[in-house]
Formats: structure tokens, C-alpha cells, sequence
């Protein structure tokens, strides 16, 4: 049984260690191609990359799969099965038609939910109950395949997304360990999709990215834990970008007080300033701060950047602006 990995981030590398561990012949990893990173450009290796090279697995890294030399090459290792975790890469009709058992995807959502490149960010900012993993065979339309198994995960409020991603990473290795017996004895009835149920999670904008304050505090709440670590939700504070990476969950206006300064102000107005973080007026709501990172700083507890004056109640965080500039951080 001859597999072919293809993978690019850590989400990929619980699986390639699956594959080793269950003792299946790696003819080769493809991943992503070194890019650079960090202020210093560093180019640096993928971590799927990382792992194979550390196994002794030959490593194919081409700019653009569909070219035919980095179909010949994947052709001339003449697998039985392709595996893919988090590639990057639309794999081209050639390739999903070389492996006599098919292509199969981990992909980190329920699907016919989240089809495509953000599904785990997506379940994060909407504030969804659960997520999860599905094991699907690979067609040409993006994650439209058959689905072959599933698994559940919880997300609770303290969820980021890059808690989940670390969860269901796991979670699809071990899927993955429990699905490829199966599989590969003929034992699989792989299920379509209901197109109808099917919904997508296309590439994080820029404009994803903006908090608006005039939204209810546990939207702004789930967009911000949805976006951490990366890209980073973001506000202006004047004028400068102002990055938010973590908030308490929202509770009721118990405090009548406190309920009647967040309605009577305009959202994005800074309420309060104390040790548990900056309090912010929204459209339903007040939200607490408790990271942020201020334009040329790093992230830093919310509350010591208070007491040390950086901003004050009255500040109105948020306006129209460009935003140009703004990924400089």
C-alpha cells in the first residue's frame, strides 16, 4: 500500500505522523513551497515539510500542481491512495484519477458546512455549537466529494480558532486512523453531499477583519476569537489600527448603571477602563477587552495597557477610514 501525503500546516502533520505510526509506505509529501516569513522574510519551510524530512520521506513542493512536470513527478510515484490535510492546492483531474483507491481529504468541518478555506475560522465566527471533521473522497468542485466518515467536536466560549484547529487536527488524524482500514479493505459506502445543506468559507478579507461596533457585543465577541491567531480582528483608535485579540464572553447588563451608559452611548465609545480589561459600547451591548495590541506594539493584557493611560473612557474606537496601511503590523 503505496500513499502519497499532501499537507502544508501544523492542522496536516498529526495526520502524516498517523500514517507513520500505523506503519503505511510514504512514497512522498507534497506541500506548499517555502515562503518567507516574519519581518526578517526568512524563508522558511512548511511544517508538513518539517515532519517528513525528519521521517527521511522525499518532499515535492511545486508552485503550481495543474503544470504537467509536477503531475509526472507525482505520477512516477505511483501511489495507491492520496491522502490530503489543509494542501492549499485544487488537486487537477490528472491527479485525482492517478491512486486505483482515490484521493481522500481531512477537512476541518461538518460537511456539506464549510466548504473550502476557512471552515474553522467560519464555525468560530458564527458562533456554532460544534464542529468537526469529515474524511471525504476528493472531486474536482471544492470539498464536493462523497463523504466517507465524520467526527464531532465541541466549541465552547473559550474556543479560538486556533484552539479548534489544534482540537481537530487531532480529532481528523484519529478519524483518519480509524477510517483507512476500511477503506482500503472495500468496506466503505461513501455518502454525497445534499448540495441544498451546503454552505462556504471562502479566504478571510480584509475587510472580515474590521469590528463594527454598532453589532451586538457576542457577534463581535465570536469574531474576534474567530480570528485569533491569525489574521487578527481590528478597530482604529485614533486613527491608528488598534488590534483585538481576545474578549470576555458577554453577559447581561446586570448593572442598570452600566446598561444605561451602553445605550445611551455611541457604539465603539470606551465605557470603562479598569483590572478586568476596556469596556466598549456596541449595538446591543457592552463588550470587555482583555487583549489588544496597539499600531506598533505587541499584544499586550488589555487592562495594563489601560492603567498605563494608552486609552481613556470617552474614546471612541472605530471610524471610516482607509485601510491602507493597516497590515503593517
Amino acid at each position: 500500500m503505496k500513499i502519497l501525503f499532501m499537507g502544508t500546516p501544523d492542522f496536516a502533520v498529526p495526520s502524516l505522523r498517523v500514517l507513520l505510526e500505523e506503519g503505511y509506505e510514504i512514497v512522498g509529501v507534497v506541500t506548499q513551497p517555502d515562503r518567507p516569513k516574519g519581518r526578517k522574510r526568512v524563508l522558511t519551510p512548511t511544517p508538513v515539510k518539517v515532519e517528513a524530512l525528519e521521517h527521511g520521506i522525499p518532499v515535492l513542493q511545486p508552485e503550481r500542481l495543474r503544470r504537467p512536470e509536477a503531475v509526472a513527478k507525482v505520477a512516477a510515484l505511483a501511489p495507491d491512495l492520496i491522502v490530503t490535510a489543509a494542501y492549499g492546492q485544487i488537486l487537477p483531474k490528472a491527479v485525482l484519477e492517478l491512486p486505483r483507491l482515490g484521493c481522500i481529504n481531512v477537512h476541518g468541518s461538518l460537511l456539506p458546512k464549510y466548504r473550502g478555506g476557512a471552515p474553522i475560522q467560519y464555525a468560530v465566527m458564527n458562533g456554532d455549537a460544534e464542529s468537526g471533521v469529515t474524511i471525504m473522497y476528493m472531486a474536482e468542485g471544492i470539498d464536493t466529494g462523497d463523504m466517507i466518515s465524520k467526527v464531532v467536536v465541541p466549541i465552547t466560549d473559550e474556543d479560538t480558532a486556533g484552539t479548534l484547529f489544534d482540537k481537530l487536527s487531532v480529532e481528523g488524524a484519529e478519524l483518519l486512523r480509524r477510517t483507512l482500514p476500511e477503506l482500503i479493505a472495500g468496506k466503505i459506502t461513501a455518502v454525497p453531499q445534499n448540495v441544498a445543506e451546503a454552505t462556504h468559507s471562502p479566504t478571510i478579507k480584509r475587510e472580515d477583519e474590521q469590528l463594527d461596533w454598532s453589532r451586538p457585543a457576542n457577534v463581535l465577541f465570536n469574531q474576534i476569537r474567530g480570528l485569533n491567531p491569525w489574521p487578527v480582528a481590528y478597530t482604529l483608535h485614533n486613527g491608528e489600527v488598534f488590534k483585538v485579540w481576545m474578549a470576555a464572553p458577554p453577559k447581561g447588563q446586570a448593572d442598570s448603571t452600566a446598561g444605561s451608559a451602553s445605550a445611551q452611548s455611541l457604539p465603539g465609545t470606551v465605557l470603562t477602563v479598569n483590572g478586568d480589561g476596556i469596556e466598549v459600547a456596541t449595538g446591543n451591548g457592552t463588550l470587555w477587552l482583555t487583549e489588544v495590541q496597539p499600531s506598533g506594539r505587541k499584544a499586550m493584557d488589555a487592562a495594563a495597557y489601560g492603567r498605563g493611560g494608552g486609552i481613556r473612557p470617552g474614546d471612541v474606537l472605530g471610524a471610516d477610514a482607509s485601510l491602507e496601511g493597516a497590515d503593517g503590523l
